[in-house]
């Protein structure tokens, strides 16, 4: 079985990232036959202009995943436009992919609603992540429900592909797991960057601090019985925690655990739980040269299966 996801660098890595991709991930690449992980690095252009804060963030977000548990004797950790083949091949995939399908893509919709240029980039970003998964004949992709469109897409492409040129792209599964799915920020919302209500994995204390303290709450008082299943800061805390851990924190909730002492609580779960792993990423960040080793040695890994399916792909298009 073999397991892809990627990861765009947009910004500042969070609980939202964690537990809906980054610790999954880890689980699935123990189980795998092998497991590859990219950073949507192409994909992030259609959001970034700014050479200086691409490079930043790129480096973030592999520092982040490196400090989280990633082996790269496991994984395959490279960087998306380190492997030339993903431009190659979403290309070749544009000329069978129905404009329909991708004007009835809801995340372009909601991202132009939100102010980001209506780019031929935006636009088609389901086809290149189509041509991400393709490339690598993944048989799982863990996707989060608001990606589930986008693999929906990325299916319906090899299938289109697959009837006009024969049997040459495996069409993938999702996999989702629906008790992280969605992970609540600081206002109730899906934590996104996008709204700005994020819980960062390795922001200073300060910030982590004023994220938590700042989660939303309902006007009960003190000592009034909460409901934890409405509410954000016990929804965010039990991600943290085993079913019994789970059970009893509910149970104090609603017994009458005051809003602010259940923040507290939060808040030193949360920095409990990094601290390891902060460690491990400053100690990264003192030896870059073996960071970029990694890398630079992911993506040649990569580039070996994307052109076994290039090969297959080119042969079957009349490109070879």
């Amino acid at each position: 079985m073999r397991v892809l996801s990627g990861i765009q660098p947009s910004g500042q890595l969070h609980l939202g990232n964690y537990f809906g991709s980054i610790r999954p991930n880890l689980e699935y690449a123990q189980k795998a036959g092998s497991s590859f992980y990219f950073v949507a690095d192409l994909h992030a252009l259609t959001t970034i202009h700014d050479p200086e804060e691409l490079r930043r963030l790129r480096l973030d977000t592999v520092l982040d995943y490196l400090a989280c548990g990633f082996d790269p004797e496991k994984s395959v950790l490279y960087f998306q436009s380190d492997v030339p083949f993903h431009a190659e091949l979403a290309w070749i995939l544009s000329t069978v992919t129905p404009m329909g399908l991708l004007e009835r893509a809801v995340s372009y919709k909601e991202k132009v609603e939100k102010g980001i240029a209506a780019s031929v980039g935006l636009f088609a970003y389901p086809v290149l992540m189509a041509a991400d998964i393709l490339l690598y004949a993944a048989d799982l992709v863990p996707v989060g429900k608001d990606q589930k469109q986008h693999l929906e897409m990325a299916r319906d492409i090899a299938v289109k592909f697959n009837r006009a040129y024969g049997e040459t792209l495996v069409v993938p599964e999702p996999l989702i797991r629906a008790e992280v799915a969605v992970v609540p920020g600081a206002d109730g919302q899906k934590m996104s960057k996008s709204y700005g209500n994020i819980i960062p994995l390795f922001g200073s204390e300060e910030a982590v601090k004023k994220a938590v303290m700042g989660i939303v709450t309902d006007s009960k008082g003190v000592n009034d019985p909460k409901d934890p299943d409405t509410c954000v800061i016990f929804q965010i805390h039990k991600l943290f925690l085993d079913d019994g851990g789970r059970k009893t924190l509910a149970a104090e909730y609603r017994g009458g655990l005051a809003y602010g002492e259940a923040k507290k609580r939060l808040l030193q779960t949360v920095f409990d739980h990094f601290a390891p792993m902060r460690k491990r990423r400053d100690d990264l960040k003192k030896n870059m040269r073996y960071v970029e080793q990694i890398m630079s040695e992911g993506a040649k890994k990569a580039g070996i299966i994307a052109l076994e399916t290039m090969e297959r792909v080119r042969q079957a298009t009349g490109l070879r």
